[in-house]
């Protein structure tokens, strides 16, 4: 990846950005899981963590695969 590429947004920077921010935000839906766990239930907390990492992953992967089509049209457009 030359800087040029990322001036021209010929190389898209987010989809690394989105596998750091997915993995910050399992840790913090683990962390307020079980916070939950010890304050609350354990039981809203075990599915807090189901239902939260489910969701940030739904999310993230919606972000890529945009990115994904992104990159799909480039190579159509480049032909």
């Amino acid at each position: 990846m030359e800087f040029r590429d990322l001036l021209y947004f010929d190389q898209m920077i987010v989809p690394r950005i989105i596998t750091f921010l997915y993995w910050l935000l399992l840790v913090v839906v683990v962390l307020g899981g079980v916070g939950v766990m010890f304050t609350q239930s354990f039981f809203a907390g075990l599915i807090g963590i189901l239902v939260g990492a489910l969701l940030v992953r739904v999310w993230c992967e919606l972000l890529i695969v945009m990115f994904k089509i992104h990159e799909s049209l480039q190579a159509i457009k480049e032909k």
